[in-house]
Order: structure tokens, then sequence, then C-alpha cells
């Protein structure tokens, strides 16, 4: 997901998500084995399962969401290409099949990927789903007034670009195929061997033309999933899902599908969830959250508990908050400047202004630190844990400020422990004892938003933070720092302004991998080449501590998402 400030909600929703975190140490099976009243950990089919969420489960409809891996409510209506494997920790990086037989076979130069339907896939009518109605449902994500999902099929897709969807076009795309019903092929403008990840997101999900509602299709979409839309209230401020009776296991091996009825309930204070999810009582017992963290406060009372501390589940997500810097604003167009800046960082007090090291973990390289986003391990400016004043002097003098020199940094004021005035004040703590006098400018959400992703009005020195649409270094690099994604007149997020040939040409040569174990490898090489050139300091890894009701089992959390799995969940 491009804007983390979204993701959380992407992610989560999804987007996510996301919003989501990274996590010290993902939670092995044996952490993640809820056992529940009674002692009892075996997951039982049957019982309703309440979701307790802050942010609504806005716009429910396959072509609006931006998603992560399929999502985490959406997944459970609509399925996808393919979808993230659902395991704990590691494991559920993978992208796995999902109404496909395998994740997609390439053409030599991963330009045309081929995929096959499995046989006996149904609506919760009762009716087939084929090839043409997934071909139908991306189509549709394509419309003005069904937007809000990732933009990578228009960007990837030939002759995509100016296409506006079927109730506009009735053409439909040319570089989509399906000779029969159980094939479709897509036709790429250039090599992408991560298109597997995407084929997860929810625009592939099959909507038969006949049932498309336009606008009003997110109130009662037709699910291919194990669960189908009962009511949807005020934008999916509540949701209820119960069995669809078509869905059969036998083609689906990733969802559990253990409870009868699921009932999302949204726009809760985040307190109110905490405090039901810890009090258990009622309903509440069977209750998980998918977007709702554990705050500092929150966190030192559950720590103290033994029964609560026993459902507290911790992931990781792949998200990196750091500063950003535009080396077109002086002072920062001097990289000793910046190098000074990264030197100085006392990133122990920015993980406590974050809410301590079991919320956040401290980072030295841009890419997360998780296997399948290619994380190579790596300190260009040691700061050390309390940073690197004297280091950070000398480069300052080099750079002809002896005297010190004074700086503004620009930030949020949403109470977000990322971009917010605690991390703010702890950066400018840090910087004040190498001679740098900061300056901080808070701004409102929105404000702050406008005006870091404008080229025209970037401040030189801000904070920021960046989450994957997937676990894989593509998405995480390419937006911030592929030179040909610099967007002039519109929301920009290579903050950096970065256009190095050299980095695009090897963003390009890693996008025709079709092994994305050696994709990897080659991601965590470029971001620490990125790196030397300091156009930003990570700082931290969130991570995700969520409590979930005492008859909840069967706790699954990835390293995809960061967040329980509730297509996992059993509540008996």
């Amino acid at each position: 997901m491009r804007q983390p400030s979204l993701i959380a909600r992407r992610v989560a929703a999804a987007s996510v998500g996301l919003a989501l975190a990274a996590g010290a140490a993902a939670c092995g099976p044996e952490d993640n084995d809820a056992k529940g009243a009674g002692g009892d950990s075996t997951p039982h089919k049957g019982g309703t399962l309440t979701v307790l969420n802050s942010d609504p489960q806005q716009d429910f409809d396959p072509a609006r969401l931006y998603t992560s891996g399929g999502g985490n409510v959406p997944s459970l209506v609509f399925r996808t290409l393919t979808t993230r494997n659902r395991e704990n920790g590691a494991a559920g990086t993978k992208v796995v099949p999902d109404l496909a037989t395998d994740i997609g076979r390439p053409s030599k130069n991963a330009t045309v990927w081929t995929y096959t339907l499995k046989k006996g896939l149904k609506y919760e009518d009762g009716t087939a789903i084929t090839s043409a109605d997934i071909k139908y449902g991306i189509e549709r994500s394509f419309a003005p007034e069904l937007s809000g999902g990732a933009p990578y099929l228009r960007d990837w897709l030939v002759g995509a670009a100016g296409y506006q969807g079927p109730y506009k076009d009735k053409g439909g795309l040319d570089a989509i195929e399906t000779p029969d019903e159980r094939t479709i092929v897509f036709h790429l403008n250039k090599p992408e061997g991560e298109f597997p990840y995407l084929a997860t997101q929810t625009q592939t999900t099959p909507v038969p033309k006949a049932k498309d509602t336009g606008t009003k299709y997110e109130e009662h979409p037709v699910s291919s999933g194990p669960y189908k839309v009962v009511s949807n209230e005020n934008d999916g401020e509540r949701i209820i899902l119960a069995r669809n009776t078509y869905w059969s296991a036998s083609t689906d091996a990733e969802r559990k599908a253990y409870p009868d009825k699921i009932d999302v309930r949204s726009g809760l204070d985040s307190s109110v969830i905490n405090q039901r999810l810890s009090s258990s009582q009622g309903a509440d017992a069977a209750a998980v959250t998918t977007d709702t963290n554990l705050g500092p406060a929150e966190l030192a009372k559950v720590t103290g508990d033994k029964d609560l501390a026993s459902r507290v589940g911790t992931g990781h997500f792949g998200y990196t908050n750091y500063i950003a810097f535009n080396p077109t604003v002086k002072p920062f167009n001097d990289i000793k400047v910046r190098q000074a800046i990264s030197y100085a960082i006392d990133r122990s007090s920015v993980v406590n202004a974050a809410g301590g090291s079991a919320l956040a973990e401290s980072a030295t390289t841009f890419l997360p630190n998780q296997k399948s986003f290619g994380y190579e391990p790596y300190d260009l400016f040691p700061a050390g844990k309390t940073g690197n004043a004297a280091k950070a002097k000398e480069l300052l003098a080099q750079a002809g400020y002896q005297s010190g020199l004074t700086v503004t940094l620009t930030h949020s004021n949403a109470r977000d422990f990322e971009t917010s005035p605690e991390i703010a004040t702890a950066i400018q703590d840090a910087l004040k004892k190498a001679g740098i006098t900061v300056k901080l400018q808070g701004l409102e959400d929105n404000d702050y938003s406008d005006k870091i992703h404008n080229v025209k009005t970037e401040p030189g020195f801000f904070l920021a933070h960046w989450g994957a649409d997937w676990p894989s270094g593509g998405p995480f690099l390419a937006p911030i720092f592929d030179g040909r994604q610099i967007v002039r007149d519109g929301s920009n997020f290579n903050t950096g302004l970065l256009d190095d040939k050299s980095v695009n040409a090897e963003i390009d040569a890693i996008n025709k991998l079709t092994d994305l174990d050696a994709a990897a490898k080659r991601w965590g090489a470029l971001d620490k080449k990125i790196g030397e050139q300091a156009l930003t300091v990570p700082l931290f890894h969130p991570v995700y501590q969520r409590l979930y009701g005492k008859d909840i089992r069967n706790v699954v959390i990835s390293d995809w998402t960061g967040v329980l799995d509730i297509s996992q969940v059993a509540v008996k």
C-alpha cells in the first residue's frame, strides 16, 4: 500500500491495511496457540466471532478496496487468484494459489502471465465462477466511480492507462484474455516477476456481470469466499456475515471458516475496544480486533496480568518509520549535513517516544528486517544507542557549519506515535547535542500529508513512514526511490527526488526475476546502495500488540499482515 498512513487501515482493513506493524520477533505456533477458557485448544466449528474495530470497513467492493494479500475481513467474502499463506511468522509471507491452481505461469520474459482456475468454484447462489468473471471484476475496478483500489493493473497491463471501465467502454481490456471458462491470460507492458503478489489484491475477485449493481454492489457483493454478506450498515460500520453454503473447503486450502457467523462492529474508540477485550464479558469473550493496538499505558497493565498477557498477539508487518530529506532544500542539499543528522540520531529515545521496545524496534535499514523483503543488515552511519554527536559535529564542520546550524522539522500533530510530536521532540533533543537546533513545525494530519507529498511544498526535513503492498522489496523501494515515479503535479512519494539511472536500471532488472528469493537478495543489495546517499534516516519498525477475547482459539499472525488472521480463528 502506498501511503503508509492508509496501510494500517487497508491491511487490517488493509488496507492494509495496515495499519500494521513490525515486531521484534514473530509469534510462532507455540506462542499463538490460544487455549481459551477450559484449557481446550482444539478449534471447533460454530459460534459467532465478533470483530471490534475503530475504522469502518468502508467501500466493501472488491474494485474499491486497497488490500494486502486480499485483506482480512474482505478475504472472508472475496477470493482472489492468489492469496497469502495463512501461517505464522515468515511462512506467512509466501504467495499461494487461491482460485487458481498455481501462483501463475510466466512467459520467458515475465510479460505474459497465465492462470487456470480450479474446478468446482461457485458463488453464494451456486452458479459457477468463470475466468470471464475475473476479467470483468478487474475491468470494473477501472471505473472512476469505483476508484480506490491498487494502481498496479492500470500501470502494468498493456493499453490500460486510459481505460475507463466497462460502464463507459463496453469493449473491455484486450490485455486480459479468457480463451475458455477456466483460463485467464494477462499481457503486461513490461516484465513483472512479482505479478503473483499483485494477484492477491481484491481486484482479481470474480464479479458476475449480471449481478453488478455499480456503486451499490458494496451493499451485497456476491460472495466467492466462505462467508456471504447478510447486512452492511452505514458503509461498513456494522457488517454481518454468515456461511456461504456453496463454498467448499476442497477448493480452498487457506481459509478455515470455523465460526458460523461473524459480526463486525466499527467506529469504536480504541480504549473502549481494549477495555472490552480485556474484560471479555458476554459476546466479547469471542471477540478480536484487526485494527487496534495496545498503547504504552495499556501494555504496561497487560504485562502485569498473566491472564491478559496470554491473550496478546504480537506481529510483524513490513513498515518503516523514518526521517526524509528533500535535497533541493538547503542545507540538506549537502550530503554531509544529511550524514551528520544520521549519526546524531538517538534511536533509544525515539523508540521510547514510540512507546518503548515492546511497541517499536530500532531500524538502520530502509527495508524492514524480514527475509521476504531481502533484508540485508547494515548501519552506514553508526550512531550507537544514543547517537554519535562527535561524528555529527565533525561532518558539520566539514560542511561549513562549525558553529552548528538551525533547521525545521515538519511532523504531524496526530498522536500516532509515528510521525507525531513525541517522535519529533526526541529527534530535537538528540540533534541539540550535536549543535543542531531543531525548530518543530507541527501540522494537522491532512495538511501534513498534503505538504510532504507535493513536490512544490515538500519541506527539507520531515517525518515519514512507508508500508508494503506485499512482502517484497519491490513495492517498498520503487515508489520511494525510482526516479520515474516522481510525480510533479500530484501525490509524490519519492521524497528524496532521486532519479539515479543505475538505481532505475536495477529496479527494472529485479522486476524481470520470477525467482522471488533471488529477487529478494537483489532488493537487499539495492537498499544498501541507496542508503549510501543518506536520503532517509530509518528510525524504527512498529510492533503490533493486540488483545483478543478469552474464548478465541487458533490465533495465526503472519509476517505478511502482522495481525490476527480472522479466517483462521475459532471461538469454540
